[in-house]
């Protein structure tokens, strides 16, 4: 039997916080440890410094991931929180104009004058608080993202990401490491980009193909700069 929360749950919107978050740490820690260690290899003809370069930017990536996006979120909860108080205050003090509000919203919607006024009346009376901050505010269940959870998928996505490029740093040969990341990279960012388009439902050849690029980019301009500025340590 199909119930509406399975209908619901069955929709890949629901799945765009923690996706996000979790493709953006991935996706920043392939590219962002590759390329600091691509840039490194091209002027460097042993394998510590790029070891230790990788190590360093691997947990200072991660950390900074992950406080950057529970910071981030944080601050968007806040409002949030801000913005539900005041219209809780609103309803307490002007509710014939909050239910006018509600209504021209239908309206606006589609609805016809007097079947939108009804519309905002019944609502009104279920739950005003939880009506307006869904239509008035554009506030629901899947907009709304968790800081915690932001945060450690971030992190977490980050640091496996990551350790991709770190395993090619160990067992690669130093002379031609740079080659060996870029290909293992691009590999990487071709998986990540099917995985998260078959997560999310979305067209798998263009999630692959942004993905690809720009991390190329990323890594190509990286390499070049270790060429110019390299010393050989």
């Amino acid at each position: 039997m199909i119930t509406i929360d399975n209908y619901l749950d069955s929709h890949y919107i629901h799945r765009s916080n923690w996706l996000r978050a979790a493709v953006l740490g991935a996706n920043d820690g392939i590219i962002s440890i590759s390329s600091l260690a691509i840039g490194v290899a091209a002027a460097s003809t042993t394998r510590d410094p790029i070891l230790l370069a990788t190590v360093a930017g691997l947990v200072a990536g991660a950390l900074s991931m992950a406080a950057g996006e529970y910071v981030s979120v944080s601050s968007q909860t806040d409002i949030e929180k801000a913005d539900i108080e005041r219209e809780r205050i609103e309803l307490e003090t002007m509710p014939k104009a909050e239910l006018q509000i509600l209504a021209e919203i239908y309206e606006k919607r589609g609805l016809k004058k007097e079947t939108a006024l009804q519309v905002a009346k019944e609502l009104t009376e279920s739950d005003a608080l939880g009506t307006h901050i869904r239509d008035e505010l554009g506030i629901n269940e899947i907009s709304q993202a968790n800081p915690i959870q932001a945060a450690f998928a971030s992190g977490a996505a980050f640091t496996a990401g990551g350790l991709l490029p770190l395993l090619v740093i160990l067992f690669a040969p130093v002379h031609s490491m740079e080659y060996y990341l870029y290909g293992f990279t691009i590999l990487s960012l071709i998986v990540l980009g099917a995985v998260s388009a078959k997560t999310g439902g979305s067209s798998m050849s263009m999630a692959v193909l942004r993905i690809v690029v720009w991390g190329s980019i990323a890594m190509g301009l990286s390499a070049l700069v270790g060429y110019i500025f390299g010393v050989n340590v």
